[in-house]
C-alpha cells in the first residue's frame, strides 16, 4: 500500500481516470450505433476515433506525468470535438473529458524539501 502511495502522489492520478471513463462514454455511442457506424459516409466513426484517442491519452499520462499540461489541452479539445461524432457521449463524456483535462493541465508534482543544511549543521551567516 506504501508503494501504491508513492507512485501515486507522482502521477495525475484523478485527471487520468477522469479522461479514462471520458474516453469510455465517448466511445459507448457509436459502438451501440454499429450499423451504421461503419457506413460510408456516416460521421459516427468520428467519435468512436476521438473516444479512443481521450481514452489513450488518460493511460499516457499515467506513464507520462511530466507531458500531463499538454495531454490535458488535447483532451479538452477532443472531447469538445467529440459532439460532432457521438454527441459527446451524451455530453456527460464531453463535461468528464473538460474536467479530467483540466485536472490534467493543473497536475503538479509537488517539490521535494530540501533544507540548505541538514538539521544538525550550523548555518553560516553572511
Amino acid at each position: 500500500m506504501m508503494r501504491f502511495n508513492k507512485w501515486r502522489k507522482k502521477r495525475p492520478l484523478g485527471g487520468a481516470i477522469i479522461t479514462i471513463l471520458s474516453g469510455l462514454m465517448i466511445s459507448w455511442v457509436p459502438l451501440n450505433l454499429y450499423l451504421s457506424t461503419f457506413l460510408p459516409g456516416s460521421i459516427a466513426i468520428i467519435g468512436l476515433l476521438f473516444g479512443g484517442i481521450i481514452t489513450l491519452i488518460g493511460i499516457v499520462s499515467l506513464f507520462f506525468p511530466n507531458a500531463s499540461r499538454i495531454l490535458g489541452v488535447f483532451t479538452i479539445f477532443l472531447s469538445i470535438l467529440s459532439v460532432i461524432g457521438a454527441l459527446g457521449g451524451f455530453l456527460v463524456g464531453t463535461l468528464f473529458g473538460i474536467i479530467g483535462g483540466a485536472l490534467l493541465m493543473a497536475w503538479r508534482l509537488a517539490p521535494a524539501n530540501v533544507n540548505a543544511a541538514p538539521p544538525g549543521d550550523a548555518q553560516l551567516t553572511a
